[in-house]
């Protein structure tokens, strides 16, 4: 049987830009092995199969894989699969808005995609999460050493280290520039020597409070043993604990605060990820996903 897929890259209005998703829209047929192998062929960051349940209107169930195994949750395939849908016109946008609701394995997600003529221009989804966050971080000597950096390079003027955990930890550092975030380099020897591995972080969330780009307040990006050194992994996953982060500062003043963060550079895939987080000082924060994409390829295969 044939099946059709598309390959949009997210979080960007220009291909070769943001993160590759693939997207097969009408994937009923396919068992659980036939996911799993697919995706391992396509070895993108994550492959997203699609089916219709009999629930009428725009209700899509969609299962997200990546190479190496199905995922329960992840943001950029929401982006991804709604925005494929609405531009092979499996969705309907005949609406400025137009919602669909996405049945993942955890947890039920509504997109609502906003259209022009018909065609997808922007997508965004709406979650809420809870957060821990401590104060307990390895000083600033580790940091810099397993960063790579200079103990000058990090900011404890405006922002401060703090490990902040949405269901998965992350250590949360701020630095001053861009090009500190740009040139860090991961040292597996001194993290392992540090405290960091007692703090229960796996993943460090290096970030600058300014970038080059004009529509960009941050630039962030994800280091850690399990990442390679020259890897600049999809950051989409981290953002409901960068946000609880941001909302941990009396700098931060209660309401909804509106701002964009990026990941990469020019030369090497740059997201724009477009957030609205609801400040209200309690432990449950709202934050709204926003990105554009665009599509890159489209195909069929034969399973």
């Amino acid at each position: 049987m044939n099946y059709n897929y598309y390959i949009a890259d997210i979080f960007t209005k220009e291909v070769f830009g943001g993160a590759q998703i693939a997207v097969f829209p009408n994937a009923d047929g396919l068992t659980d092995e036939n996911m799993q192998s697919i995706a391992k062929e396509f070895n993108l960051s994550e492959t997203v199969f699609v089916s219709h349940p009999e629930a009428e209107g725009n209700t899509r169930r969609m299962r997200i894989f990546s190479p190496l195994e199905e995922k329960d949750f992840a943001g950029h395939p929401i982006i991804a699969t709604a925005y494929v849908l609405g531009a092979c016109g499996d969705i309907e946008l005949n609406e400025t808005i137009t919602s669909i609701l996405f049945q993942q394995n955890n947890e039920d997600i509504e997109a609502n995609v906003t259209a022009e003529n018909g065609k997808p221009v922007f997508v965004q989804f709406s979650r809420q999460s809870s957060s821990s966050i401590d104060r307990f971080t390895p000083n600033d000597d580790e940091i810099a050493s397993f960063l790579g950096l200079e103990q000058s390079e990090l900011d404890h003027k405006k922002y401060s280290p703090r490990l902040v955990s949405c269901g998965f930890p992350y250590l949360i550092v701020p630095v001053w520039s861009y090009d500190s975030v740009r040139h860090a380099k991961f040292s597996y020897s001194a993290w392992s020597e540090s405290i960091a591995p007692q703090t229960a972080a796996s993943e460090i969330l290096l970030f600058a409070p300014k970038s080059p780009f004009n529509d960009a307040d941050f630039n962030v990006r994800l280091l850690g043993p399990n990442i390679g050194i020259h890897d600049d992994p999809p950051v989409g996953t981290t953002m409901p604990a960068f946000a609880a982060y941001l909302c941990s500062f009396d700098i931060t003043q209660k309401g909804t605060h509106v701002f964009a963060v990026d990941r990469g550079d020019a030369e090497s895939r740059r997201s724009v990820l477009n957030l609205e987080m609801d400040n209200k000082g309690k432990e449950m924060l709202t934050l709204r996903t926003g990105g554009t994409a665009v599509m890159f390829a489209e195909g069929k295969i034969t399973v």
